[in-house]
């Protein structure tokens, strides 16, 4: 693996999870419109009761989704610290979950075991080695039970400039984020440091990767619909306002032209029987 200083890739991305959790946990209150975008879809082919794996699940905004829903759900992570903040959140609430420390490229511990649906929604943004994301998805497919549905996301090569836009509008003038502006205006991927240490990929390369897999593509979708620019302001809308433009995102959001919009992109297939 590549090395950042002494640390290698894995080290760096473990040490930003378990230093400040409650960041990763609250990310999604910050962004409701990529969560309850990813529910809708996930919702589709998800049912009560189903058996969910939860790989890169952080500390478990999806799993306790799930299990409040009556699913027997596996949240398994590469920071200890997600884990045990999903377990103890589940125990708050008194709901069911499982949970172990796990790199996604070696689910081994699981073996033997079979689940209707798994979700790869976060280890393909570290992953910045090819071969690496290769075994991540092969590893969530090889306990995936034939005809379940394989969720994968990605980070989008354009989704700092969203973000500066959004976010931080001076950042354009900070030198020290010049080659990441010059980078995307490339229409290049990027795999290097970031806010840790990131892959953030091109659309284009997305289907052709996945593609790869012998699925059956059921989705490919920009899980922030084309609202991601906007949410700052359609945050301190009504709350009618806000659900009314969800709505909205999700009848566009897997149309090629809206798909420049995404922050995460959302792949989803099913398994061969």
């Amino acid at each position: 693996m590549k090395t950042e200083g002494f640390l290698h890739d894995t080290d760096i991305v473990r040490t930003f999870y378990d230093a400040d959790v409650e960041m990763e946990w609250n990310r999604l209150d910050k962004h409701p419109v990529e969560f309850e975008l990813t529910k809708r879809f996930l919702r589709r082919y998800i049912s009560d009761g189903a058996r969910v794996l939860d790989v890169g699940g952080g500390p478990g905004r999806y799993s306790l989704w799930l299990a409040e829903r009556g699913c027997r759900v596996t949240l398994a992570d590469l920071s200890q610290a997600n884990v045990e903040f999903g377990l103890a959140k589940a125990a708050e609430l008194g709901l069911e979950l499982r949970g172990l420390r796990a790199d996604a490229r070696d689910l081994s511990a699981l073996a033997g075991q079979a689940f209707d649906h798994v979700l790869l929604m976060g280890p393909l943004y570290h992953l910045t080695d090819a071969e690496d994301r290769k075994k991540a998805v092969r590893s969530a497919l090889a306990l995936l039970a034939p005809g379940g549905m394989l969720a994968v996301s990605f980070i989008s090569a354009f989704a700092g400039i969203l973000y500066a836009m959004r976010d931080e509008p001076d950042a354009i003038l900070n030198p020290d984020l010049m080659e990441h502006f010059a980078i995307a205006a490339r229409d290049e991927p990027y795999s290097g440091m970031a806010f840790t240490q990131a892959y953030f990929a091109r659309r284009q390369d997305i289907l052709p990767f996945m593609d790869g897999f012998g699925l059956e593509k059921l989705h490919f979708l920009s899980a922030e619909g084309m609202l991601s620019p906007y949410e700052a302001n359609l945050l301190i809308q009504p709350p009618e306002v806000l659900a009314a433009w969800i709505d909205y995102a999700e009848k566009l959001c897997e149309r090629q032209d809206i798909l420049s919009f995404a922050e995460h992109y959302l792949y989803i297939g099913r398994k061969p029987v």
